[in-house]
């Protein structure tokens, strides 16, 4: 399989990104992800696949671009559709199902048919929803980092206070999470960003 390199996926996000600002938010979010996903991933297994989990946590925002507008604002009401918009750029750049499907079952705790219909979501009914090891880890690696203003990273119990909100099967989920994969140390790279934890 042919996983984009660390310097190939950074040309992507230039190539993508509607200005600089717009590309200091994503790429730096997705480094973030990587670097929580670097001090989960002995929880993984030995079989899992490294290169795919950094190809996916520096690609998995990558259709947040699409989303702002000719001022440089953010549109929020349809920020759902961000990892289907990046699947499909990644998907006309030529990359593996395997390394689009990051952008498109990331979102949440993983979307099922049933939430888009239920909650009247802008996406074509279908599951969202990480399969693999790798995914898993990427959507996990993915809850403890937001590109709120100011951006800031969540401790493990604040994003399942926040997951709650959308049903008890979500804060489930999460927990089935934390339990394969166990809570990111993140003081140091909260530290290092100058992000606050929260």
């Amino acid at each position: 399989m042919d996983i984009p390199s660390a310097d190939e996926i950074r040309a992507m996000h230039l190539r993508h990104a509607p200005n600089e600002e717009a590309f200091e938010l994503v790429f730096t979010h997705c480094e973030i992800v990587w670097k929580v996903a670097e001090r989960l991933i002995s929880r993984a297994g030995s079989d899992v696949d490294v290169d795919l989990v950094r190809a996916g946590c520096l690609l998995h925002d990558i259709g947040v671009y699409r989303l702002f507008d000719a001022e440089g604002r953010l549109d929020g009401r349809n920020y759902i559709r961000h990892g289907l918009l990046g699947h499909e750029i990644l998907t006309a750049e030529g990359l593996p199902e395997v390394v689009c499907r990051f952008c498109s079952c990331h979102t949440g705790v993983g979307l099922t048919e049933e939430d888009v219909v239920s909650q009247g979501l802008p996406l074509p009914p279908a599951d969202y929803v990480a399969i693999t090891r790798e995914e898993r880890l990427v959507m996990y690696a993915d809850k403890f980092h937001s590109k709120s203003t100011p951006p800031r990273f969540l401790s493990p119990d604040t994003y399942a206070r926040s997951v709650s909100r959308f049903g008890q099967g979500k804060v489930v989920a999460f927990g089935a999470l934390r339990t394969m994969f166990g809570d990111p140390e993140l003081d140091e790279l909260a530290a290092v960003y100058g992000h606050a934890l929260t």
